[in-house]
């Protein structure tokens, strides 16, 4: 199973992308997709879409992870990240991936073992679980935690979608 995990964000947004074969989790890519501050909002959610397109069309992934939006004190900043969120949902659901959602709290608690874990636990743990990673940032490295997470839980997840069929 190819995972693509998703760090929204619209400045930069992260992508990972892992292989996961039984109990197994093998590296693949990473990088991030920028957006001009200098462009429109609605032109800069198409570089993000664009740039998403792209990389979803090189690697191949069979689902997406992507990471739920926390609550920003500005709520101007909370909305453009809302927005650029909608993109990372979007593109890979009309490509016909499905598309899961994760809390950065399960997904810190997934990747390091503490819910509120730094990014630097997260990005230390990152390059242990998948030798190799780790060299395109940080929102790539938190790509790859969601995608690590997705497939400690796509089991359940896909439980659950079913409506709780074995």
């Amino acid at each position: 199973m190819r995972i693509i995990g998703i760090d929204p964000g619209l400045q930069r947004t992260g992508w990972g992308v892992i292989d996961a074969r039984d109990n197994r989790l093998s590296f693949v890519a990473e990088g991030t997709v920028t957006s001009d501050a200098k462009l429109a909002l609605a032109e800069r959610l198409m570089e993000l879409h664009d740039g998403l397109v792209e990389v979803i069309e090189t690697w191949s992934p069979e689902q997406a992870a992507v990471e739920e939006t926390f609550v920003n004190k500005n709520p101007t900043s909370t909305l453009k990240l809302g927005q650029a969120r909608g993109v990372a949902l979007l593109v890979p659901a009309r490509l016909g991936l499905v598309v899961s959602e994760y809390t950065p709290n399960l997904v810190k608690k997934t990747v390091v073992g503490a819910g509120h874990a730094a990014k630097e636990q997260v990005l230390m743990m990152v390059k242990t679980l998948l030798p190799g990673s780790g060299n395109a940032g940080p929102d790539a490295a938190d790509a790859l935690a969601v995608a690590i997470c997705h497939a400690h839980h796509r089991e359940t997840h896909n439980r659950v979608m079913a409506g709780g069929r074995r």
